[in-house]
């Protein structure tokens, strides 16, 4: 048994394939997962940051001996940044129906 076809013909069948397969709707437990996971995830940059600004004010002062208490205040202030944008893309997202 030979076959007559030829990579395109294997290609646009992937193609189709995974066209096909993204224009399929997600069910609501796909979406309650992901939204749980982002949420999960979300959460946890957020005791980054609680951890972090523990150690930097515990250490301030020694931060501050060795002339690094700027660095590290702003390495926080990114990592709260960080947090609060991804706060706000998966709210967005939920509001959109994304997730």
């Amino acid at each position: 048994m030979s076959y007559q076809g030829g990579i395109e013909d294997i290609l646009s069948r992937t193609l189709e394939e995974e066209s096909r397969l993204q224009d399929e709707p997600t069910t609501n437990q796909q979406k309650i997962a992901k939204r749980i996971a982002l949420i999960v995830l979300n959460l946890f940059c957020y005791g980054l940051v609680i951890y972090y600004g523990i150690f930097v004010i515990e250490n301030g002062s020694g931060l501050r001996e060795i002339n690094e208490f700027g660095k590290w205040m702003f390495m926080l202030v990114c990592l709260l940044l960080a947090s609060l944008y991804g706060t706000l893309r998966i709210v967005t997202w939920i509001r959109e129906g994304k997730i």
